[in-house]
């Protein structure tokens, strides 16, 4: 892997990766020169025992880009809005320019409430250069550099002191927040450990302090003992539709063996997931012949300086659009209550991404895939 490290003219920091040499010439750009303040604080839920993040833009445009979000267009592109240069390279990271937190964050308005500053980092993750691409559609040797990109970004955002918790994740698909035309995710460095990753992990560390084992490696020899929900698998990495699945069609990723962050994932392992994350999104696409909206979320070991034996690093797929009458949208008791009501069984939505039929060494810039069900 290859990187080059660029100040954009806003002062915001751009990282740019490679399969192959970069070089030094590329000049960054930024979408806009002029910086934009915001107030980046937290606030104290009373009520859900959680902080909520703040970022007040005084602006008179919203918080949302003003214009069409176009990170390759060129500089004096009125129609759009352009965040990254030409040159060759794989995969881009820059700052989000409409952050809800920022290192520098600091006085904290006053409250009724408990407020700390909003001191953490949002990265964009630009996967690939190439117009309307997506994660099924990239080479495996590019899915295998994404994640080390991911591994890396954990390793240099979880050094900061205050960050204690990365989570890269991508949302997939114009209705569920994309504004950018390039495929592309997002890095949350958090100055805590978020609820619901918190709850696994307390989950995890009391299973492995009765069994000295991970309770996630234990599922995984579950399912694989039981073979009904498995989507693919192979020596390094498996993917499948967990027993307790909340959402139709949603799967996990994960190492077989272990694994507290991406950065330590070995290039087996890696490539283990290239070919599983591959596989999944292929399986999405061909179930209606259409781009499947999904959102995707890493889930590690904390960078808190701790051990975290009991961390086992696993991707989940949500789907997140209504494409037919066995997806929904949150309702009153996922959003207020948070419990889940899935109208379909796992065993059943497995079998329509089991029976799909696709060739990840083939399917590169186009989906090549066949609809042939198999019997």
């Amino acid at each position: 892997m290859y990187s080059h490290q660029l100040l954009k003219p806003d002062g915001r920091q751009l990282t740019l990766y490679s399969r192959f040499p970069i070089t030094e010439t590329i000049i960054p750009t930024s979408s806009s020169n002029p910086s934009i303040q915001a107030n980046y604080h937290l606030r104290w839920h009373v009520l859900r025992g959680e902080w909520v993040a703040y970022a007040s833009y005084q602006q008179e445009q919203t918080f949302r880009p003003p214009l069409e979000y176009e990170p390759f267009a060129p500089p004096n592109d009125k129609q759009f809005s352009s965040e990254l240069p030409p040159g060759k390279y794989d995969v881009a990271v820059f700052d989000n320019r409409f952050p809800l937190m920022t290192p520098s964050a600091s006085k904290p308005p006053k409250s009724i409430v408990e407020t700390l500053p909003g001191n953490g980092v949002c990265e964009t993750v630009v996967f690939t250069q190439k117009p309307r691409a997506s994660l099924s559609s990239l080479e495996l040797d590019h899915l295998d550099l994404l994640l080390q990109v991911w591994g890396d970004r954990t390793c240099v955002l979880g050094a900061n002191q205050e960050i204690q918790y990365v989570l890269p994740f991508e949302n997939r698909q114009a209705d569920i927040g994309i504004n950018l035309h390039q495929s592309y995710g997002q890095i949350y460095a958090y100055p805590f450990i978020p609820p619901i990753p918190a709850r696994m992990l307390e989950m995890q560390r009391r299973f492995y302090q009765e069994h000295q084992r991970g309770l996630l490696a234990d599922l995984i020899e579950k399912e694989i003992a039981e073979n009904k929900r498995i989507i693919y698998e192979d020596e390094y990495a498996i993917a499948f539709v967990p027993v307790c699945a909340r959402y139709p069609y949603e799967v996990w990723i994960a190492p077989k063996e272990p694994v507290g962050t991406l950065f330590e994932l070995t290039a087996q392992q890696r490539r283990g997931l290239a070919k599983a994350l591959k596989t999944v999104t292929l399986k999405y696409d061909g179930l209606w012949n259409r781009p499947f909206p999904y959102i995707m979320a890493w889930f590690q070991a904390p960078t808190d300086g701790k051990a975290h034996p009991e961390a086992h690093l696993h991707v989940e797929f949500y789907p997140a659009d209504q494409i037919n009458e066995n997806l929904k949208y949150l309702a009153g008791t996922e959003l207020g209550a948070g419990m889940f009501a899935n109208y379909t069984l796992p065993e059943e939505k497995a079998k329509e991404l089991q029976a799909m039929v696709v060739n990840i060494e083939q399917a590169t810039d186009q989906l090549k895939f066949s609809l042939k069900l198999e019997k």
